[in-house]
């Protein structure tokens, strides 16, 4: 049999990576071919090709987290020349447009991550990897060019991109998880996921960045303005400048890695279970582990379908459909499993994006809140929320890559509810006995704790624990639980801090804070419903939990019982 071409072998001073295609090329079993390729994978070295991997979909994260914490201190900015000089708001956002404002990106996202987690088990991870960007991009753009006009509003205009732009942040969600974790090595895939993951720090503190040094750029035209009413023309068009640079470099990250997003092969375990093209799939592992771009050639793929017979049989595995998905998570033992992923990032995103509920009271104790200069005001919230990411939320995410793997999922995703719900009821119940500085140790460990903790593992487990032909589904029904949590901080707990407070001063927020260790404490008991999966191959998790057979593995064994028993008849045969 003739080699395979050049394109599919590894290139470059890669010798590390082993061209497997011509280890597996000459064996006709399917069952067979497919151990090997997703051997190949389950066993490679970390390498090159999973950083790779992690920086194309690291880089979505990044551009989701800048993407929804930017428009934080773009309200800021913006607040300034909407409903500041020449109002009657004095610089104040009303609270319900700024509700509406942040809630639109979170109801966009439930969308996507509902509809691009069906469609990538229906039609495969590599037909629409890289849509989801192009919607951020295009939704991105569509915001920084958004003005007021006599026939509809700013607000109108905003919330309708950042609904769109929601729809492929939600989207990214699934299709990062399951990629990431289909081609990753069971040995790290957890910290594999979780540095992709861990990019969302980055993001924030990135957002944070740009906001800084725009500020800092306009500063001449913004550090005149002693107060809200002294911000004219010149400073509103300084900050209507501003903002629009903030909200247009999220475009940026995003763009860089369409092209590779684009070009990624599908992941070998949709192909072999789903799409049931081994051929295809044997010769994709090989492109993705050798550092290549890209499906690989078809007329590798070729070569490969010539070795097969054409009795050959056919790896089968259960067909999708809606009717066999609930089917299988109409039982308990499977269900369960669902309702502990979706309800761990429901209780989660309660008092995850409840948190920053505190931001202003955290950053006025730190001195970074309540300038009436415009340009100290801007700026100090600038650092102010730097300062905040850094102490608690990237440790927390970094954590989490350096120990997932050893702690494993479960007791991390444990500790950090326990933990959690006791910090939330110190807040609560002991608000009005701490100093300003001992809220924000608590806020910073509650940060700290919650990416060290159920952020991350509620993002890992339904891109591991569930079959291949739904793994896309359930992950997107378990983030979209997730939102329909923080749209439930958003909007009704959010409201609930001025609750009979004539001076509008948060006045209920210690009794919020409550309410949020109640939302932990639920959490404690929906992670019992789920099992541990560090260092188990995705095979060996869906044979184990979902009761589904790994007929490749069975075989082989099988094989290697039989051939040891032969070779013992023939000893004994000898000794006669």
């Amino acid at each position: 049999m003739s080699q395979p071409q050049a394109g599919v072998k590894t290139e470059g001073g890669n010798a590390a990576f082993h061209n497997f295609v011509n280890d597996f090329a000459h064996i006709t079993d399917p069952y067979e071919r497919r151990r090997l390729a997703l051997e190949k994978i389950d066993n490679a070295s970390f390498g090159w090709y999973h950083v790779r991997a992690i920086c194309v979909a690291g880089i979505g994260f990044m551009t989701d987290s800048f993407d929804i914490f930017s428009i934080n201190l773009a309200t800021s900015m913006f607040v300034y020349v909407y409903w500041g000089y020449g109002t009657s708001h004095n610089g104040k956002l009303p609270s319900a447009t700024s509700t509406l404002i942040k809630v639109s990106t979170s109801v966009g996202t439930v969308i996507g991550q509902l509809f691009f987690g069906w469609l990538a088990d229906a039609v495969g991870r590599k037909k629409i990897y890289g849509v989801e960007l192009m919607i951020i991009i295009a939704a991105t753009i569509g915001q920084t060019i958004t003005g007021h006009s006599e026939a509809i509003s700013f607000v109108a205009i905003l919330t309708f991109w950042r609904i769109i732009m929601g729809i492929g942040i939600g989207g990214d969600y699934p299709l990062s998880s399951i990629i990431t974790s289909e081609f990753a090595t069971t040995k790290w895939r957890g910290a594999i996921m979780s540095a992709v993951f861990a990019n969302q720090g980055w993001g924030q503190l990135l957002a944070g960045i740009v906001a800084l040094i725009c500020v800092a750029g306009w500063k001449d035209d913004l550090i005149y303005a002693e107060n809200v009413g002294m911000c004219d023309h010149r400073c509103m068009k300084a900050c209507d400048q501003m903002w629009r640079v903030l909200i247009g470099v999220g475009a940026i990250p995003a763009a860089g890695a369409l092209y590779f997003r684009l070009t990624i092969p599908e992941t070998p375990r949709y192909t072999f279970d789903v799409s049931k093209d081994v051929e295809k799939a044997a010769a994709d592992a090989e492109q993705f582990t050798s550092g290549e771009i890209g499906a690989a050639p078809e007329s590798a793929v070729d070569e490969l379908r010539q070795t097969v017979s054409n009795n050959e049989e056919e790896y089968e595995a259960p067909k999708a459909s809606w009717k066999d998905f609930w089917s299988h998570f109409g039982q308990w033992k499977h269900g369960k499993i669902l309702l502990g992923t979706a309800g761990s990032w429901f209780f989660l995103d309660v008092a995850y994006y409840g948190l920053s509920l505190n931001n202003s009271v955290i950053l006025g104790a730190i001195g970074y809140a309540g300038q009436s200069n415009v340009y100290h005001n801007l700026y100090n919230t600038c650092v102010g929320n730097i300062i905040l990411i850094c102490a608690g939320s990237i440790p927390g995410y970094w954590f989490s890559v350096a120990t997932i793997d050893t702690i494993g999922r479960k007791p991390i995703q444990l500790f950090g509810f326990t933990i959690l719900t006791a910090l939330f009821c110190i807040i609560g119940f002991a608000y009005h006995k701490i100093s300003g500085h001992a809220l924000l140790a608590l806020y910073v460990l509650a940060q700290f704790f919650c990416n060290f903790g159920p952020n991350t593992t509620t993002f890992i487990y339904p891109g591991e624990i569930f079959p291949t032909r739904y793994r896309s589904t359930a992950h997107g029904m378990s983030a979209a639980s997730g939102k329909i949590g923080a749209i439930i901080a958003q909007c009704v707990l959010g409201p609930l801090i001025n609750h009979n407070c004539p001076k509008k001063d948060n006045c209920w927020l210690n009794h919020v804070m409550e309410i949020f260790a109640l939302f932990m404490l639920c959490g404690i008991c929906t992670t019992l419903l789920l099992p541990e999966t560090k260092r188990q191959t995705l095979e060996e998790i869906c044979e184990k939990h979902h009761g589904e057979i790994d007929i490749a593995k069975h075989r082989y064994e099988a094989r290697l019982a039989k051939e040891a028993e032969a070779e013992g008849m023939a000893s004994n045969s000898e000794i006669v």
